[in-house]
């Protein structure tokens, strides 16, 4: 498969998460969890940092996770999601283990009422 270069992403006005490897029988080899963030008025800059961190934390505490990225979105055209990031997974079982990982389940304990949040798993 060949790598989408930043030339062309940028020329063409999409992103690309990354260049995933796909089986000779056809099937993706890796899956990307996406994530935006529209904080609630009551959340601190603090706890904003802190969720930042503790994603980025997961790296090498959750099994299978190959990336991860998140940070404050720089987009004009975001609709109030100031927070996002990209994760990939090596398959759709690492995943499925992330949702139900202690340190995912702490997170999601405090942050989930800060925040209105969309995600997205694509196979890739």
């Amino acid at each position: 498969m060949n790598p989408i270069s930043r030339r062309t992403v940028v020329k063409q006005g999409c992103l690309a998460a990354a260049s995933v490897a796909v089986s000779s029988e056809g099937e993706t080899a890796s899956v990307f969890h996406a994530f935006v963030f529209r904080w609630k008025e009551e959340a601190t800059e603090a706890q904003k940092e802190q969720a930042a961190r503790q994603i980025r934390a997961f790296q090498g505490v959750i099994p299978g996770l190959l990336q991860t990225h998140a940070g404050v979105n720089i987009s004009p055209k975001g609709n109030g999601y100031t927070f996002g990031g990209i994760m990939q997974f090596k398959d759709q079982e690492s995943l499925d283990a992330y949702v139900r990982h202690p340190a995912h389940q702490a997170l999601l304990a405090w942050l989930v009422p800060l925040i209105d949040a969309i995600e997205l798993d694509i196979h890739a």
